[in-house]
C-alpha cells in the first residue's frame, strides 16, 4: 500500500490514542473508525499498524532511542515499526521523511536483534519475565515470547446441535477458504486468513462460531451429560456455554451467570441463533449472589473461567502486556480464589468443576489450585491427559492442560478438573 502524509497522519492519531493505555486497544479502535469516516485500504494500514506496534513495542522503544532524539513519537513509532516489520523499504518511506530520519531509520534495520535484553527480544515486559523464570528457562521464555508476537488464526467451532464439522468444512472450502479441521476438538475448524463471516448464512443460520480451538477443549474437559444441571460460572458473552448445550444436545439445565449485563445481552443474539433451548442466563451480583447460594449442593458440573491477567491471548490482544501488572495480578488472585471456593459449593457429590484461564502464570493457575485442593480435601484433581484421553483427542497432557501458541497453536489457556468425592 502506498504510504502518504494523510495516511501516516491517520495512523499517527490511533497510535496516539492507543499507546496511552487507558483502553484496550479494539475499544480504542473502534472508537476511531467511527469517529474518523475513512476506507477500507487506510482502516486495514491503522488496524495493521497498531496492532503490530504493541507486539513489538519494546524493540520500537529501544529503536527510537538509537540517535541522539530518544524520544518514541507516534511519528517515529510508526516509521520504526513500517521499516523493521511491516514490509516497507527506506525508498518507500523517503517521500515522507523529514532531514535525518533516513539516516535513523537506516540505524532501525541494522540493529541485531540477538544483542538485546531477553525482555526486548520476547516482548514480555520485565515483571512478566520475572514471573515466568521460576518454572521457564530463558530459552522457553524467547521460544513463547516470539509466538506470542504472530497474529492468532480464526478458529471457529461447530455448533453440533445443528451441523456436522465435515458439512461446515466442505461448505467454507467451496468458497475458496483456505479452512481445515483442528488438529485437536472434533468441532473445531481454522482459517488461515480472517474473512469477515458476520453476515455468512452458516454464521448466520447458527452453524458456527468463532472460538478458539483451546476454548474448545474446555468445554471437552467439562464434558456434561445430557440431563445433567450445568452452570457455567462466568459466562462472559457466552461461547463456552453455547458449546456446553450443544454437548448437553440441548437438554437438562444450563445457567450462564455473570456479573456484568452487557455481556450476557451479547449472548442473546447468539443464543438465538444457536437453536439451544436448555440455557438460562442469569446476572450475578457476586460470586456469593443469593442464586447461587440457592443451587448449593444441586449442580452437576461446574464450569469457572476466571477473571485473569489474559496473558495468553497476548496475539490477539497485545496490549495486555501493558495493562496488567504485578498489582493487578495480585488482585486477580484474590477474585480467582473467592470464585472457585464459591463455585465449589455449587456440586452434588461426584460432581465436576473445571477451573480455567487464559494466563500464563503459575500464580492464576496451579498456585490457585493447589491452595484449593489444600483447603477443600473433599475434592481431588482428575489428570487433564486422562480427560482427553477418554475424548479420543491425541494431546499429551499431565495433572493439568496446559496450551500455549508454540506448541498447540492455540492461546495459552491453564485448565484443571476438579471432582467432588461421591461418599
Amino acid at each position: 500500500m502506498l504510504l502518504t502524509e494523510y495516511r501516516l497522519d491517520l495512523v499517527m492519531q490511533a497510535l496516539r490514542a492507543a499507546l496511552k493505555m487507558e483502553h484496550p486497544a479494539d475499544a480504542v479502535l473502534r472508537h476511531f473508525f467511527q469517529a474518523e469516516r475513512i476506507g477500507s485500504n487506510e482502516r486495514s494500514l491503522v488496524a495493521e499498524t497498531l496492532f503490530g506496534v504493541l507486539r513489538h513495542r519494546l524493540f520500537i522503544d529501544h529503536a527510537c532511542t538509537v540517535d541522539d532524539k530518544g524520544q518514541a513519537t507516534a511519528r517515529r513509532v510508526a516509521l520504526a515499526y513500517w521499516v523493521r516489520f511491516g514490509g516497507y523499504n527506506l525508498r518507500e518511506l523517503e517521500p515522507l521523511l523529514k532531514p535525518k530520519e533516513a539516516d535513523w531509520l537506516g540505524k532501525v534495520k541494522s540493529i541485531n536483534m540477538n544483542d538485546l535484553p531477553l525482555s526486548i527480544q520476547a516482548e514480555l515486559p520485565d515483571w512478566i519475565i520475572d514471573k515466568l523464570r521460576p518454572q521457564h528457562s530463558d530459552a522457553e521464555i524467547l521460544e513463547l515470547g516470539r509466538s506470542m508476537q504472530q497474529p492468532a488464526p480464526l478458529d471457529l467451532r461447530v455448533n453440533t446441535l445443528l451441523a456436522g464439522r465435515d458439512e461446515v468444512l466442505q461448505s467454507l472450502q467451496s468458497e475458496g477458504m483456505d479452512a481445515q479441521a483442528t488438529p485437536y476438538s472434533p468441532m473445531g475448524i481454522r482459517l488461515k486468513y480472517k474473512p469477515a463471516l458476520n453476515k455468512h448464512a452458516l454464521f448466520l443460520t447458527g452453524k458456527f462460531e468463532v472460538q478458539d480451538e483451546g476454548s474448545q477443549l474446555l468445554g471437552l474437559l467439562v464434558a456434561p451429560k445430557r440431563n445433567d444441571m450445568v452452570v457455567d460460572f462466568c459466562a462472559g458473552a457466552g461461547g463456552k456455554t453455547l458449546m456446553l448445550g450443544a454437548l448437553m444436545n440441548s437438554q437438562g439445565r444450563l445457567y450462564a451467570w455473570d456479573i456484568s449485563e452487557k455481556r450476557l445481552t451479547n449472548l442473546k443474539p447468539r443464543l438465538k441463533r444457536s437453536g439451544l433451548s436448555n440455557v438460562q442466563p442469569q446476572l450475578i451480583a457476586h460470586e456469593n449472589d443469593s442464586k447461587v447460594k440457592r443451587l448449593a449442593g444441586k449442580i452437576d458440573r461446574v464450569l469457572v473461567d476466571a477473571p485473569c491477567s489474559g496473558l495468553g491471548t497476548l496475539r490477539r490482544n497485545p496490549d495486555l502486556k501493558f495493562r496488567q501488572s504485578v498489582q493487578s495480578v495480585a488482585e486477580l488472585n484474590e477474585k480467582q480464589i473467592a470464585i472457585l471456593a464459591s463455585a465449589a459449593r455449587l456440586l452434588k457429590q461426584g460432581g465436576r468443576l473445571v477451573y480455567a484461564t487464559c494466563s500464563l502464570l503459575h500464580e492464576e493457575n496451579q498456585a490457585i489450585v493447589e491452595a484449593f485442593l489444600a483447603a477443600h480435601p473433599d475434592f481431588k484433581l482428575v489428570p487433564a491427559g486422562e480427560v482427553l484421553a477418554q475424548h479420543k483427542i491425541a494431546l499429551e497432557m499431565g495433572d493439568y492442560l496446559q496450551l500455549t501458541p508454540q506448541r498447540h497453536n492455540t492461546d495459552g489457556f491453564f485448565a484443571a478438573v476438579l471432582e467432588r468425592s461421591a461418599i
